[in-house]
């Protein structure tokens, strides 16, 4: 048998594995979150997002069929998160009046202290019907908030308006923080989250 001299073996590379350590999605998410962040949810392609995350531009499909679809993964964690933010919020209040103001409240933080996963969610124009998972996590928030504004009024059809009026609101509200309209002090964020609270209040008040 021949004597192999290991101090000739050129040892295998090792390929970067960029920041995934193991989880590629969760690294192609996270990156595509930064670019969001940086250029808004059509700003970026699913090469920059590749190249963000440290892997290859072919590594995403593996994952992801398209950007839409990498999209849509986010636009499911917003609505998820705003599920649990919401519903948190809520039961820490007493009547179906507060619980609604908590909930716009809470969307206003929501708007401000995830911008990247509200623009996603919002502004993405993605179609929910190519994105079962996406729709399915909308359908479970509404779930959720829609027997809140049930409270305050009777039957599904005044509910879910009463309910539109309030997020509508909330929204608009939102953005003008975002837009700084509200000014940039450092109480700004909880004084708008309080504005969002009474005008969800006297929205209510009024269906009721």
């Amino acid at each position: 048998m021949n004597t192999v001299n290991l101090t000739d073996v050129t040892p295998p590379v090792k390929r970067p594995s960029g920041r995934h350590h193991g989880n590629l999605r969760q690294a192609l998410e996270e990156a595509a979150l930064e670019l969001v962040a940086e250029r808004g949810p059509h700003g970026f392609t699913l090469a920059e997002a590749s190249r963000r995350a440290g892997v290859s531009v072919a590594a995403p499909y593996k994952h992801f069929a398209d950007r839409d679809a990498l999209l849509a993964a986010l636009a499911e964690r917003g609505y998820r998160e705003q599920r649990a933010r919401f519903t948190s919020a809520m039961a820490r209040a007493g009547d179906p009046v507060e619980r609604l103001a908590a909930f716009a409240a809470a969307y206003v933080r929501f708007a401000v202290e995830d911008r990247a996963l509200f623009d996603i969610t919002f502004s993405a124009g993605l179609d929910k019907a190519a994105h079962p998972g996406m729709a399915a996590a909308g359908e479970e928030l509404l779930a959720a908030l829609l027997p809140v504004a049930g409270g305050v009024t009777p039957g599904r059809d005044a509910a879910y308006d009463l309910l539109l009026r309030v997020a509508s609101a909330a929204h608009g509200i939102a953005l003008f923080l975002r837009q700084g309209l509200f000014g940039v002090s450092g109480d700004t964020v909880e004084a708008t989250a309080e504005r969002a609270a009474r005008t969800a209040r006297e929205i209510a008040d009024a269906a009721s």
